[in-house]
């Protein structure tokens, strides 16, 4: 190992339990450390959160200009993965990471993943100051983000747009202000309470669902019957005819059905 890293504390609890935290927190967390803005725990499969916790941790333990902190494209996750890979091996973390995994964007294992990552900042950070945003140019992360900030984007020659005409350009408006630290987290924790709120609805769908089907498999049964009894017995007709009317009964003649 290079003298100039320090050496990585390595943590090995990677199974997945209920004393971790749950997606949203992990997400609130990982936003509120980057000031960045995911929303689901599988756009991380792009592998640049954790390079740049790298870059946080281990000053120049990985090239944050080679990190592709804005993109879709399968092998440029699997680039920015590899950057991870030899960043781990230059401060010695034993950890082998499932790139093949990771980049296909399924949520357990990129859940489970960043829950050892977690762990691993943990024991790792010294809590030093750094600027996530400046750090990686003004670039926004997330599929929530919105455009490069153009007070941190560095200008260059060729960025600078000509005029076809003689006549002045119109004046552009002011960039609007970034996001302040404490707008970002509010964002975050309303985010984390519909999440939650969300999560709590959806554990009565089955049972919801069950309901349904018990009570149609109900209705179907007592129309098969009326059907077999008109048949046997043309005396039972009228009766099995206004069993059909109360199972056909649309929202207005539910009321003369009664």
């Amino acid at each position: 190992m290079s003298p100039k890293f320090k050496m990585a504390v390595n943590v090995y609890s990677t199974n997945v339990t209920s004393d971790n935290p749950s997606r949203y927190e992990m997400l609130s967390w990982v936003n509120q450390m980057l000031q960045a803005q995911f929303s689901k725990v599988e756009e991380l499969c792009t592998g640049a959160a954790y390079c740049q916790f790298m870059d946080m941790m281990f000053p120049s333990s990985i090239p944050v200009k080679r990190i592709k902190f804005r993109t879709n494209l399968e092998h440029e996750h699997l680039q920015n993965f590899k950057l991870l890979q030899a960043s781990f091996n230059k401060v010695s973390v034993d950890k082998v990471i499932p790139i093949d995994r990771l980049i296909k964007g399924r949520f357990q294992d990129n859940l489970e993943f960043l829950q050892w990552f977690r762990k691993f900042v943990e024991a790792n950070y010294s809590g030093r100051a750094y600027d996530p945003l400046s750090a990686r140019n003004g670039v926004a992360m997330g599929l929530g983000s919105g455009p490069i900030n153009p007070k941190l984007q560095k200008q260059s020659p060729s960025s600078t747009p000509r005029s076809d005409t003689s006549e002045k350009p119109s004046p552009k408006p002011a960039p609007e202000k970034a996001k302040t630290k404490k707008e970002i987290e509010s964002l975050n924790k309303q985010y984390l309470a519909l999440s939650k709120e969300f999560d709590e609805y959806s554990k009565y769908i089955p049972e919801v669902e069950n309901e349904r089907d018990f009570y149609f498999n109900k209705l179907r049964n007592i129309k098969n019957l009326c059907q077999r009894s008109k048949v046997a017995d043309p005396k039972l007709r009228p009766f099995s005819e206004k069993v059909f009317q109360i199972i056909y009964a649309d929202k207005v003649n539910r009321r003369n059905t009664n």
